[in-house]
Parts: structure tokens; sequence; C-alpha cells
């Protein structure tokens, strides 16, 4: 009775708006006062769990995405891919998605990802009169893509959690991620093709000049991810010592190269890492309190004998597996999303043969789809604000791309393992 009372307050909290790690403070005091047990006891647990090297990487790639955003380091990426796809129709929607996941998979953040490929890429497709409502709608679907296109922070959560290899993880997510992008692609074209109204941009003739030029100028931009996967898959840096680099590298860019940053907006961008890195660390401890106490209570038992009493079927467990993760999804963000249910879920999926690198996979795609699907989507709502196109404009085309991007994409990863496996096996052995 008291498991769920905890999470009725929980998710009662999460849906009228109380911030993640005050919900699972709420949680906390509830456990104490009529669990009859010590939440001190608890503490020692979270401190322990947060004081890590392997979490330093977090609020470093958090510090390198702000970095790049007001460093404008993602605008020449942006202006090379409208360049190259520009005179094709449906061209710079498709440019947005391969931007959000350059630029996603540097900040680790799918809300920092919409924010600023959102605002930069907005204007432009408004401009080339593309469809407001389904601009912002696929901005929204391909923020998420930072989950799962190495370095990923949510990655790095998980393989901490589950103490899994963190290059595993990494590569887990690799293929997903590209069918995602592929997927989202074609169903852009798709509902763009008896659209005659959209401005080709770019001009045929100045091609080649402008193609150098634009070139000539991402290259600094260019070179930040593949000197991070390249240390990291190379074996020559750390995903941590990656994340440092990382922020090295994007100050003197943002500075003397692209000119973004000034010594205000460099203050500004390590006062605004500070507060993220804060809450995450601060929502990290509260959600690693608790999910301890579910596992002292035996909760992962109790959720696996509920399942299988329904049925034992490795299909069926793993379709009541992702729902609940989707659920789970849509109450909370995905950095505790994943740190309540990976320790939770991992037992059961891995009581039917799944791997818990495959798993890492499957859960990066859940949580992704999960923070842009309604009622509670925080980031639709987000790129609302972002885009400045109202939410029921955006509602039908994100369901499309859920349901034929991001769903398909989920059922790949959950019963093909190779889709999550390969990877790691050719490269890890």
């Amino acid at each position: 009775m008291l498991i769920l009372l905890s999470l009725v307050v929980l998710c009662t909290l999460l849906i009228i708006g109380v911030s993640v790690p005050l919900a699972f403070g709420g949680v906390l005091i509830l456990i104490g006062v009529f669990g009859g047990h010590d939440t001190l006891a608890f503490m020692p647990t979270g401190h322990w769990k947060v004081n890590t090297i392997v979490l330093l990487a977090i609020p470093l790639f958090i510090l390198a995405g702000i970095l790049m955003e007001r460093g404008r380091i993602a605008q020449p990426l942006v202006a090379l891919a409208e360049l190259l796809v520009g005179n094709i129709k449906g061209g710079l929607t498709a440019a947005s998605v391969f931007a959000s996941a350059i630029f996603g998979s540097i900040s680790g953040s799918a809300a920092a990802t919409l924010t600023c490929i959102g605002g930069i890429m907005m204007p432009h497709l408004r401009t080339a009169k593309y469809p407001e409502g389904m601009s912002a709608a696929l901005l929204v679907a391909a923020c998420p893509l930072g989950l799962l296109i190495p370095p990923s922070a949510t990655m790095i959560l998980y393989a901490w959690v589950t103490q899994q290899s963190v290059l595993r993880c990494f590569l887990s997510t690799v293929i997903p991620g590209l069918i995602l992008v592929l997927l989202l692609c074609i169903v852009n074209f798709f509902m763009l093709r008896k659209n005659n109204d959209l401005l080709l941009v770019g001009d045929v003739e100045s091609f080649p000049k402008e193609l150098m030029g634009r070139s000539f100028k991402a290259i600094p931009a260019l070179m930040m991810p593949v000197i991070i996967l390249g240390g990291i898959y190379g074996g020559i840096m750390t995903p941590t010592e990656a994340a440092g680099v990382a922020v090295v590298y994007a100050i003197p860019i943002g500075f003397w190269v692209y000119r973004g940053l000034t010594w205000e907006s460099f203050k500004e961008s390590l006062r605004t890492s500070a507060v993220t890195i804060g809450v995450v660390m601060v929502m990290a401890t509260m959600v690693l309190i608790v999910s301890r106490f579910l596992i002292f209570e035996d909760i992962p038992g109790l959720a696996k004998g509920i399942i299988f009493s329904v049925s034992d079927n490795p299909i069926v467990v793993l379709l009541m597996v992702n729902l609940v993760m989707i659920l789970i999804g849509m109450l909370m963000d995905d950095v505790s999303g994943l740190l309540l249910s990976a320790p939770l879920l991992l037992p059961i999926v891995q009581s039917v043969g799944m791997d818990p690198v495959h798993f890492a996979a499957v859960l990066g795609v859940n949580l992704g789809m999960a923070n842009i699907t309604p009622p509670t989507a925080p980031l639709l709502y987000l790129g609302a604000r972002v885009t400045q196109v109202p939410v029921n404009k955006i509602l039908g085309p994100t369901m499309v791309f859920i349901v034929l991007a991001w769903l398909p994409t989920l059922v790949l990863t959950t019963f093909l393992p190779q889709t999550a496996m390969w990877l790691p096996k050719l490269l890890l052995g």
C-alpha cells in the first residue's frame, strides 16, 4: 500500500507541474512519515552514486552544448546543410533533422537541441513557405536524436546505473538513431510531396563557389564531433576526457573563429550550465534514493511477478515493458525516467533473454519518443514556445512522426536485437 500510495503521489505531483526533484522529495517524506523508514539511511546511497568521475562527463557535455549555442558553432553546419539540400523539395526540413542529430550528439540534451536548431531553422523554413505546423513538429520529433547519436549523456547515465560499458552503450544506439533519421526524412518528404508553394533555396550556378566557401567555414564546427568521437572510439580518450576536450575546443572556436562568444555571453553560459548541472545532480540524487528504496522493497521482483502472471511470452513481456517505459517517459524527463526505469526493468528484460546493452538502445528510443508524446510531452510544449507555433498546429503532424517514424524504430530496436548489438560486437567483440 505504501508503494502504491507513493506512486500515486509521485504521478500527481508530476502532473500538476511540481518539478521532478521536489516530486521525488515529496515521495521520500511520505516514505519516512508513513512507512516507518529512516530516510537518512538512504541519503548516503544518493551521495555515493553521484560521487563518481563517470558522471563528470554530463556537466561537461552540457557546458559544451551551451557554448556551441552561444558561440554560433551550429550555424555554419546549418548553412552547409541548407546549401546541399536546399534545392530539393523538403530539403530544408531534412537539413533540420541532420542538424539536430549533429548538435544533439554534442550537447546530449533534447531541450538544448530544440532551442538552438529550432531557433536557427524556423525563420528559414518560414521564409521558404514550409507549413509551420509540420516544420515545428519535425523539429520537435528530431530533437531527441541526441539521446541516440553518441556521445549521449543518457547512455553514460545508463551505463553507470547498470554497470555496463559506456562504449558498448554508445554503439548500441547508433543504428537506431540512423534508422530514425532516415524515417523522419522519408515521412517529411512524403508529407510535402503535393506542396507546390515551397521556395527552393540556392542558386545552381553559384553552387560550386558557395559549397567551397561554406564548407571551409564549417570545418572548425565539423571537427568538434570528429575529435570527440575519434578520441573515444580510437581509445585515446574516455567519455569524460572527451567532454572536457569538447569544452576546451568550443571556447576558442566560439570566441575567435565564429565570434559568437563575448566575455559576457561566456559568463552567462557558465551560469546557465551551472544551474542546469545543479538541477540534474539534485534530480539524480533524489531519483536514485527513491529507486534504491524501491529495490530495497523488491519492487522489481513484484513487477516481474505481475507481468509474468499475465504472460510469459517474451514478445508480450517486452510489449508491456515498452508500455511502462513510455508511461514513465511521458511523466518525466529523460534523465529521471532513465534513472527510475533502468534498475527496475532491467531484471525483467534479462529474464526473457535481452542483453543489457540491447536494453540501452530500447530504453533510449522509448524515452525519446515518450518525451514528445501527448498529453504531457514536455518537448512538444517547449517546441511551441521556441518556434512560436500554437500547440494545436503541431500536435497532428507530431503524431504522424511518432506513428510512422518513432514507433517503427522502437519495434525494430526491440524485436531485432542485431539493430542494437551488431555494431558493438563488430567493433568491440
